[in-house]
């Protein structure tokens, strides 16, 4: 898919669903970043898009574009079986993920993914429903850089993939001492608490 341009944002305050990076690369079994939970936090996912609409929902995927003279270099000799071209299948979205959103996916070289283009199309300070993989890399410098750019952010705790189970709860430990910017919510509280989206 395509890189989002910049447009302009959405004016009503209906929530955004993100979803972080939902590749093959972490949901893989053979792969080496593979969260074991990534089949369960894509159902509710599924069941999240389902409820905001396709309209309201944002899909991110995390490429290997990085300059290799910064540390990203060293990143990358850490990992070389991720040292493909962004082309590769590795970094494709998984096939639930694919007919979520209404919008090309953001395309971003590091692991958080609030910038430019996610601030063009959902605004300053938009409300964020922030779901994905892994909760404790790609979720949480997306999580505590769009709170501290002023989004109001929900981390739906069974809707995000850790790396394993202890980092995991470690991560979400760490997001939530930023209340209120960020707030952490089931899945289910989520559905209980926001409306449904007309259509959706």
């Amino acid at each position: 898919m395509d890189t989002v341009a910049p447009g302009t944002p959405t004016p009503d305050t209906a929530p955004w669903l993100l979803v972080v990076d939902p590749q093959r690369i972490f949901a893989d079994p053979t792969s080496e970043w593979a969260s074991p939970f990534f089949p369960s936090a894509m159902g509710n996912i599924r069941a999240l898009a389902a409820h905001v609409g396709s309209e309201h929902t944002l899909v991110t995927r995390w490429l290997p574009t990085a300059d290799r003279d910064t540390s990203w270099g060293d990143y990358f000799e850490e990992w070389p079986f991720a040292d493909v071209p962004a082309e590769d299948p590795l970094y494709e979205l998984v096939e639930d993920a694919q007919a979520l959103s209404a919008h090309p996916t953001v395309d971003e070289p590091t692991f958080g993914k609030w910038g430019p283009k996610l601030e063009a199309i959902v605004g300053r300070a938009p409300q964020l429903l922030v779901t994905g993989v892994s909760t404790d890399c790609c979720v949480i410098t997306t999580v505590l850089a769009a709170a501290d750019a002023g989004a109001h952010v929900t981390v739906v705790t069974d809707a995000v993939a850790p790396s394993t189970a202890e980092n995991g709860q470690a991560a979400l430990q760490v997001m939530g001492l930023f209340p209120p910017q960020v707030q952490l919510r089931s899945t289910r509280e989520v559905l209980e608490s926001v409306p449904p989206r007309a259509g959706a």
